[in-house]
């Protein structure tokens, strides 16, 4: 029996960088957590402790934080992209390069009645997302979103499911319908309008849990997938993720009260989990996309 060593890769994880760009009197600020991750010639290391091929994750990490310098971070997509690159072109060893970054919003204070020029206040628990896979001759880019908190009062039911001696849950034809959504999406060229297309995708996600009249969360998942590609021809898929955030009616009759639908527990968990990919039929295949 032969042991030898499988697929492997290393780098340094969530290096947070706040980037402060000034003109004049007016600032403008870029929040984001970068990891990086590289795959190569590294079985030496493993093996045998040779660290000739092993970029330390120190340097990583500095990296960073010298191109925020050496340019303002501008658009995430764009920011990875010259990360992965890097460490693709000037490394030799490296095979591959991941770049995952989570973007924070940040929103300018008003301050009698005018923007303030360098005050701001964390808009939401949001993150935008990206993750750029970079090979000698390829690049790959999945942009994408997490913790956009969605809600709905009224135009979801479920029912007409199957039912069995463990069945509790009762039909409803009105429900709160209720997501915190996690979505990606593969672009099928690394050369995009990064801020139009994610400001759009973000849009037509969010329009379309609106408009779409509800019988089950999976009919809303597509929905939303469906609405995305459509507004963005660039991407060749979108994957979903969509806890239900269950909101269930108080039974308020005990206390001589009817709840028509008004009052609400706000069950953190358990919660259903709804997954699922919506791609064109024609979709370029993924590479190491993912």
């Amino acid at each position: 029996m032969t042991i030898v060593l499988g697929d492997n890769q290393y780098g340094k994880a969530e290096t947070h960088l706040v980037r402060v760009t000034r003109v004049g009197e007016t600032h403008d600020i870029k929040d984001i957590n970068v990891s990086i991750a590289l795959a190569g010639d590294f079985d030496a290391s493993h093996v045998e402790g040779d660290n000739s091929n092993v970029v330390p994750t120190d340097t990583q990490k500095n990296t960073v934080f010298a191109y925020a310098k050496e340019a303002p971070v501008g658009e995430i997509e764009d920011f990875g992209l010259r990360l992965a690159r890097h460490f693709v072109d000037d490394f030799v060893a490296v095979r591959r390069a991941r770049v995952t970054i989570e973007e924070y919003p940040w929103a300018r204070i008003n301050a009698a009645g005018q923007p303030h020029p360098h005050a701001f206040m964390r808009g939401s628990s949001e993150k935008r997302l990206v993750t750029v896979t970079c090979t000698g001759d390829d690049a790959w880019v999945v942009s994408g979103l997490s913790d956009l908190v969605l809600l709905k009062s009224t135009g979801s039911e479920f029912w007409g499911y199957p039912r069995d001696r463990y069945t509790t849950l009762e039909e409803t034809r009105d429900r709160v319908l209720a997501t915190a959504v996690v979505a990606r999406w593969r672009y099928a060229l690394p050369k995009v309008d990064w801020g139009a297309a994610f400001a759009q995708t973000r849009s037509a996600l969010i329009e379309a849990f609106a408009l779409k009249h509800s019988l089950a969360l999976q009919q809303t998942l597509f929905a939303m997938g469906e609405a995305a590609l459509k507004a963005r021809p660039e991407i060749a898929e979108i994957r979903l993720a969509l806890p239900n955030k269950h909101h269930f009616v108080v039974d308020l009759s005990p206390f001589g009260l009817e709840n028509d639908s008004e009052v609400f527990y706000a069950a953190d968990r358990p919660y259903g989990l709804i997954e699922g990919t919506v791609m064109r039929d024609d979709a370029p295949e993924p590479g190491l996309a993912w």
